[in-house]
């Protein structure tokens, strides 16, 4: 009888680890290093060696397992075949047949680590009580999971959800980091706020407090709670952006919620007054009625979804 499941979250710099019982309770979590040199090929024998020691800790027999959840930064079709994880150096490569070997048969099921951070909010996260939900990350770039009847939407080579790069501006002149322009992550992450917010400072000369210090996500909005009048400006078109992203994929998913996270999402619900008329103005009548909720998991929603995978 199965009694533990591990969930793994790949991160370019961190790989964060969790054991669970077969109810989602969270036992132990922990992280090693993401060792990227030579095309990451450390990378998920680093893995099998910390559960494998963990195990020992515990004193967990394989046989009490249920198996290993991983989520990784790159496109994985079902099969555990990843196409390219440019933050890990890894090419094709069957990630869910090598771990699997190198955990002695272990069980290994993977995802794309946005959709399995969508999988865990949705567990035991902000998104709890619904099965058709899209999970937006507001973090350095804007990253996606679309859920539809408690099941990820991976797409025909696991790039489904790809929210940040949904096209919503011609006029763009600097590219995205995916090559195209345009694209939501350019507006609506960390960074792109910090763009929107630099280029309202160089087009005229309104008093804000943004002139005074470094100009980040935080500082825009913490400078809009304070009423700020460009801060204010910055935040409307985050929100006209964002809301317009959100429209056009409520009119094709038609979701019960999304659920916002990432750095951004820090601002809190104030986020929601910006994102909503925007939102409203764009998406068909039949998704207007879609709740707005925050994330609640925070850096632990890739374990608790990578868990989920298993169970």
């Amino acid at each position: 009888m199965a009694e533990y499941v591990f969930g793994v979250d790949v991160g370019g710099t961190t790989v964060k680890m969790g054991l669970f019982d077969m109810d989602g309770n969270v036992l132990d979590k922990w992280e090693i290093p993401t060792r990227t040199e030579n095309r990451g090929e450390k990378i998920l024998s680093d893995i099998a060696a910390s559960i494998q020691e963990k195990m020992e800790q515990k004193s967990i027999a394989q046989e009490t397992v249920a198996g290993v959840g991983i989520g990784v930064p790159g496109p994985v079709e079902k099969n555990g075949i990843v196409h390219k994880a440019v933050n890990l150096g890894w090419e094709e490569m069957n990630m869910k047949e090598e771990l699997t070997a190198l955990l002695g048969g272990m069980r290994v099921e993977g995802g794309n680590d946005a959709n399995v951070a969508a999988l865990g909010e949705m567990w035991k996260g902000g998104g709890q009580g619904h099965k058709n939900l899209v999970a937006v990350t507001l973090g350095t770039g804007v990253g996606g999971g679309i859920i539809i009847n408690g099941e990820i939407m991976t797409g025909a080579t696991g790039a489904g959800g790809e929210i940040g790069h949904i096209h919503v501006e011609d006029n763009e002149t600097e590219a995205c980091g995916c090559g195209n322009f345009g694209c939501l992550e350019e507006y609506a992450s960390a960074t792109g706020i910090t763009r929107l917010a630099n280029r309202a400072l160089q087009a005229g000369d309104k008093d804000s407090v943004l002139r005074k210090g470094e100009v980040s996500a935080k500082s825009v909005f913490d400078a809009v709670k304070a009423g700020d009048e460009l801060a204010i400006e910055v935040a409307k078109q985050f929100g006209d952006y964002l809301g317009k992203g959100l429209g056009v994929i409520a009119g094709i998913i038609n979701p019960e919620i999304f659920v916002i996270g990432g750095g951004v999402s820090k601002a809190g619900e104030v986020l929601f007054d910006y994102i909503r008329p925007s939102f409203e103005k764009t998406a068909f009548h039949g998704s207007k009625n879609v709740i707005f909720a925050l994330a609640t998991l925070g850096n632990d929603a890739g374990i608790y979804g990578a868990a989920r995978l298993l169970l």
